[in-house]
Formats: C-alpha cells, structure tokens, sequence
C-alpha cells in the first residue's frame, strides 16, 4: 500500500505493490499472492479483492445497486469478472467472442446484464449466462438503459440513437439526432430527460414520453463564452453527468469539464485539465459536494462551486473508467495494465462495511508515519550541475526532473564530483592543518559535561574510578582493564540506558560475586559525582580552567594518598559480606529445621460447637432414630459417608410458611386475650 498526501489530503493506493510475473503457472501465481499478504520479496501490500485484475487490459468497473457486487469487463482473451464484496473475491468469470466496450447492470445484483461490443453485437446475460445476442445496425460507443419503459438507447457512428425494448424482444424506431456522430449517452433519474453528446460539441436532450428532442444545447458557444483559448478543432462532448434534476457535468475533447444549470446556456463552472486530453467520465460525489472527473492521466477531484482543486490521482498507466463505492471514499479505476486500481480517500467518507477494516488501518498508519528517503539519488540544482559539468545531461533519462532540480543516481554524482575536486596539495595542507590543530586541542583540559546515567548509576562510577586509577598510571590487572571498557564498547550500552538491566545490590548473588562493586565508598563517590556533574554549555575563561586544574590536581593527589586506606577498607568490606551470607544461610538452615520439628509433634484438632466425643457418641450411636430425631433439629439434616459427611437444611414450601406464620400469629393473640386464674385461686383460700 502506498500512501500520498496531495493538497494536505491522504490517499492510500491499495493497489500498489510489485507485480508477480506473468510467464509463471497459475498455480505458482496464487501461491506467490498467498505468500505476499505475510510479506515476501514481491512486497507486501493489501489484497483488497481477490485477484482483482485482468489479463492486460480493464475497460470499464462498475458498481451493482445493492452494493454487494462489482462488475468490471476487460481483455484479452474478452471477458467479464465479478467480484462479490461480502466474500472480498471473485464470484464467477464469463468470456466474450469479441472485445466489449461498454455494459450496464439491469437488475439490483449481477442477474441481467447487457454488454455492447466492438463487432456491433450486444450481448444480453442472466444469471446462469448468456440469454440472447443480436446486432445493431451502427458501430456502437454508448449505450444507456431507461427502467421505466425497459428501452435501451445505442449510439454510435450515425446520427441515429438505436431503441432496443427489452420486454418486448424487437428493435423500436429510433430517434435521429443532428449530430453525424454521437459519442455519449445518459438519462437523468429525476426527469428522466435522455441527453446525447455529438462529435460537433452540441447535446441533444430526448423525451421518452413524447419520442421528441426537448432541447438543444451548444457547447461551443459556452466554450467562446468562457475566454478559452480557440482549439484547432470543434472540441466533442465525450462525458456526460447528473448530481440532481438540473446541474449537468460535461466533458469535452480538449480536456475541460462545463457545468452547466439545463435552464441556461451559459456554463456555471469551466474547469479545465491541463492536459488537452478528453474528459472520458464524469462522477458527482453523493455525500460531498465534489466533483471527480477523469481523463486519460489523472483523476482530479475538485469543488463544485468555486472549482477549487481538493485532490488528484496520477496515474504511470492511461485510465479509462471510474467508479465510486457509494457514500464513501472507495474509488476504482479501470486502466491500461492488468491490475485495476483501488484508491481510498478517509475526508471523502468512511470506508464501506464489508472493508470497515480500512479505517483502523489507516489510523495506524497515520500514528507511525514513515518517511519517504531517497538512498540511492542524489538530489542537485541546475547550479550544481553547471559546477560539475554536467549540464549536458539535461533530457537524459541519467536525470529525472523534480520540482526546482533533478535527481540523479548518487554513484554518478559521486564520481563527477570527485573529477571536478581532485585532492589537490592545497587540500592535503588544510586537512593537515586541521589534524594538528584537533590534536593541540585535545591536549587542553576537556571538561566532560555528561550526565549520570539513570540506570546502574553506583556500577558507572566504580567503573569510571578504575578507568581513572588505569589512566593515572596505577598497576590495573587484565580483568579489572577489560571492564574498564564497558562504557566505551557500545554493546553495553543498554546497561546504563535500559530499566531492566537494572543491578540488585541487595541479592545474595549479586554479594558474593561482587562484593567491591555492592558498595562504593561514600568520599569517593561524592568526588566522581562532582566531577561527572552537568556542565553549562558556557565556554569556560582562563581563571576558571586554572582553578579546575589546580581542583584536578588536588583530587588525583588526595586519592593516592588514601589508595592504602581503600585496599584495607575492600578487604574488610569482603569479609563482612561473606559473614551476613553466612549467618543467613545458617538461619534459613535453623528455620527450617524448627518447621520440620513441628510437623512431627502430635496434631491436635479442634471440635466445632455442638460435635460430641468419647462416650457421648456411643450413648448417641445405641439411641434409636426417632429418638435421636427428637433429640436433634429437624431442619438441618446430616449425611455421613465413607470418608466424608455432608449437611443440608431442608426447605419447607409456601404453603407449609404461610401456616406456620398463622399459627404463630393465632397463639399470639390467644396469650393477648387470655386471663389468669392465679386471682381465682387466692379468692377460693380466702373463703375457707
């Protein structure tokens, strides 16, 4: 997939890629196309429709009015392909006896179809294929199906626009325009208004009610009215285009697009290509007002009203057809080479449903741009080019014109340029001159104004205390010399860079491997840390290198004196490691002899409330069940088995709730409501 970026709008070529050779088998071809989707040498790139091609050449694409199918007719060997889109692959391929040149879709799928060909037969399919074939009297360029009244219109070479009913199966009379040639021919879906265009520059509008011309335009005259230049012949419509029941799209011969309003005369917009090639298809955009238009080199798509330019397609191949995937920005091009194109432009409209992953795909392309680098050319002016003396390949394929230069391959450049500048002595005395002074330079005090690493930053230290310690003479061993070398060896880079080679100094490993490098000393990291300190980007004046080489010299001094006390403190430093590795091995071994210890003691358990032992459980074993029933709660319920047990309350109905509640209810109004008798028995004593 390649992406541009013309007039600040992306368009993704989902076509692009290196084409797999065609002196292969079809079987070693569609193993290649498998293997290119995962990235091979053929390049990798999107396949959006299954072997969407044709064998050399593709006429004309179009679009079913479900949306579900794409259509496309091409040679050789003459032939119709169609796509189905919710599968994203070819449905079937049907050949022709002769080339066609244009077809149109009768039904809302790919069921019937008509197909006008070169040799002046038309060719009318269904569904399983072919139904009839039958000739017109003309050479045919056009061809225009009208659903209301199922009348197909042909027009070609003569001035005639040939009527084909379909419904009855016979020829009608046709309509006999001015014009000595018709090129283009389109019914407008809102009035239904039959328009041709003529080789003389003139468009004739046909009413199928009345089988009359309704009107006549001259395209002519709007081309004088707009102060166009004079063209050496009358310029002939060759496109034609409706957005709505007025405005009107015309293309012209000499490369320019009318739009035109069908009440007036007068052209609305005059937009013109720049090529002088004809207008061969004219697209108005359903949802955005633009307009798409189409010549043999470009496809340019530019605003209705003002006629401001928003993009363009260019094409290495001569184009021949368009067409637009409804509310969105999916376009097709039908062209001169067997791939047909496949463009999408995310500010026309999204992507279609049945390739809804395009959207994403473009997001993620547009989160990690890449940026186009020519390695293999260089790129010179003409002014270069005079230097070297080589303005006489000016026109030569040696260069490829761009923008206010030229690019040209590098090796080329390389070698004029080492012709025009031979190392002459003059140079050889700069270039020594230059060397002498960078070693004087060097000789100078050189302040190092790198910061401490982030990651491992007591191991960089350490390391930059043996580099100087090795620098200043000192008797280093080979070991101690060799990681010296890990700041300078770019392998080792990541270790002061990268989080996750962060060094544990609190590991067991880590101690007894290196139990110099757990600890720095505290007066000689202090120093390494003032001297690798961040340093101003100021130029420093001679007091201050004077003082920062009498601070030098005092540290250097300072640090041989206190060498011997180091060595002492490394030693004793080595020995307390060794000792707290001990004693945790030694506390760890206690520990676990401890757990050991415990788990072969008596195990004791505790019984949960209410779980009787010793001879409770034998008085209970001997009861009988009902009385051990009584004794325990009916509603919870235990079950015991072998080697385990389980309980579960057992539940009670609505019903049985509801009248348990009501007793409940009624003794509590019986205790409400009673009266003691305790009155009746003092009174009863009393009387004897």
């Amino acid at each position: 997939m390649r992406v541009s970026n013309a007039n600040d709008v992306k368009i993704y070529d989902l076509s692009a890629g290196k084409s797999i050779p065609d002196w292969l088998a079809e079987r070693k071809r569609r193993k290649l196309a498998r293997k290119d989707s995962g990235g091979s040498s053929t390049g990798r790139h999107i396949q959006l429709l299954q072997e969407f091609e044709m064998p050399s050449v593709s006429n004309q694409v179009k679009i079913s009015d479900d949306g579900h199918y794409v259509a496309a007719i091409g040679t050789y060997k003459p032939r119709l392909r169609c796509y189905d889109t919710d599968q994203l692959g070819i449905k079937f391929e049907r050949c022709f006896d002769s080339e066609p040149l244009k077809f149109d879709i009768l039904s809302q799928d790919y069921a019937k179809m008509v197909f006008l060909q070169c040799d002046r037969f038309v060719e009318i399919h269904a569904q399983f294929g072919r139904y009839y074939r039958l000739r017109i009297p003309r050479f045919g360029r056009d061809l225009s199906y009208h659903p209301q009244t199922c009348d197909t219109y042909f027009v070609g070479d003569g001035s005639e626009i040939h009527r084909l009913n379909l419904e009855q199966g016979r020829f009608l009379n046709p309509y006999v325009s001015q014009g000595s040639g018709l090129n283009v021919c389109e019914i407008n879906p809102e009035h239904q208004l039959l328009t041709v265009g003529t080789i003389e520059g003139q468009i004739e509008a046909w009413d199928p009610r009345s089988r009359q011309r309704a009107g006549l335009l001259d395209c002519v005259q709007g081309y004088d009215a707009a102060d166009l230049e004079p063209a050496s012949s009358v310029p002939e419509v060759t496109a034609l285009a409706f957005k709505d029941g007025l405005t009107m799209g015309v293309g012209l011969s000499t490369g320019h697009v009318m739009l035109y309003d069908i009440r007036s005369s007068k052209p609305l917009l005059v937009k013109d290509h720049m090529y002088g090639t004809s207008i061969k298809k004219i697209a108005f955009h359903d949802t955005h007002d633009h307009v798409l238009s189409l010549d043999a080199k470009v496809v340019k798509i530019w605003d209705r009203q003002t006629g401001q330019a928003y993009a363009s397609i260019e094409s290495e191949s001569e184009l021949n057809d368009l067409a637009i995937y409804p509310s969105s920005g999916l376009l097709f091009l039908a062209n001169e080479q067997p791939k047909m194109q496949v463009h999408y432009l995310p500010s026309l409209g999204p992507a279609p449903r049945w390739c809804s992953f395009l959207d994403s795909l473009t997001e993620e392309l547009e989160e990690s741009s890449i940026a186009e680098v020519y390695d293999d050319y260089k790129f010179v002016t003409r002014q270069q080019l005079d230097d070297l003396g080589l303005e006489h390949l000016i026109g030569t394929t040696l260069l490829r014109a761009y923008m206010h230069g030229y690019f040209m391959d590098v090796r080329l450049f390389r070698k004029a340029q080492s012709l025009a500048e031979p190392y002459t002595l003059d140079r050889f005395m700069q270039d020594k001159i230059q060397k002498k002074m960078e070693e004087k330079r060097e000789k100078r005090i050189q302040v190092n104004k790198a910061k401490l690493p982030s990651v491992n930053k007591d191991l960089f230290l350490k390391l930059k205390d043996k580099e100087s310690a090795q620098a200043a003479g000192k008797k280093v061993s080979k070991k101690r010399a060799a990681e010296g070398n890990l700041l300078e060896d770019d392998r080792f880079k990541a270790i002061f860079e990268d989080s996750r080679f962060q060094v544990d100094p609190t590991e067991e490993t880590y101690k007894l491997l290196n139990p110099v490098v757990s600890k720095l000393d505290d007066k000689t990291k202090a120093r390494l840390e003032k001297q690798f300190a961040q340093v101003d980007d100021d130029p420093l004046s001679d007091d201050e290198e004077d003082n920062l080489l009498t601070r030098n010299s005092d540290i250097e001094d300072s640090s041989d004196d206190s060498s011997s006390e180091d060595d002492l403190e490394t030693v004793q430093r080595i020995k307390d490691t060794h000792r707290s590795v001990r004693q945790e091995q030694k506390d760890d071994a206690e520990r676990e002899k401890y757990e050991k210890y415990v788990a072969s003691k008596v195990k004791f358990y505790e019984l949960k409330e209410g779980e009787a032992l010793g001879q409770k459980v034998k008085k209970r074993d001997k009861k009988s069940l009902e009385d051990r029933l009584q004794s325990e709660d009916m509603s919870e319920v235990v079950s015991q088995g072998k080697g385990h047990s389980m309980t579960f309350t057992s539940s009670k109905s609505k019903k049985q709730l509801q009248t348990e509640q009501k007793n409940k209810q009624h003794m509590k109004e019986r205790q409400s409501v009673r009266r003691s008798v305790g009155a009746l028995k003092n009174r009863h004593k009393k009387g004897f």
